[in-house]
């Protein structure tokens, strides 16, 4: 049984900074891709970041460019979305995937976490 599960959000005050993690199980982590994707109310689920399975292309979001890096450790089956310069529009549940794409649409992924909230406040 494949199982994402996602850690490291919280409330931040703006400039602030948080490190997402998403822990998988039950599928080879090192061969999967993998994308952070974030959901604000109201508004449709967004691409934030992907991975390539060898960590040697990442994209981002123009949002968040310079502001996130994603990374990965495919010993721990874990990988990371650190976010700095927090600011309250990156309010939102933040969702990891993992698909066989490096990809910013979401239906390029095949399994999801169930998400984190991450809250800055201004």
């Amino acid at each position: 049984q494949v199982q994402l599960v996602e850690s490291g959000g919280g409330l931040v005050q703006a400039g602030g900074s948080l490190r997402l993690s998403c822990a998988a199980s039950g599928l080879t982590f090192s061969t999967y891709a993998m994308g952070w994707f974030r959901q604000a109310p109201g508004k449709e689920r967004e691409f934030v970041a992907a991975i390539r399975w060898s960590a040697d292309f990442l994209t981002y979001a123009d949002s968040v460019k310079g502001r996130f890096t994603i990374s990965r450790d495919n010993a721990k089956k874990t990988g990371y979305l650190q976010m700095n310069i927090l600011k309250p529009e990156d309010t939102a549940v933040y969702y990891c995937a993992l698909g066989r794409e490096t990809s910013g649409v979401s239906h390029s992924y095949n399994y999801w976490g169930q998400g984190t909230q991450v809250t800055v406040s201004s």
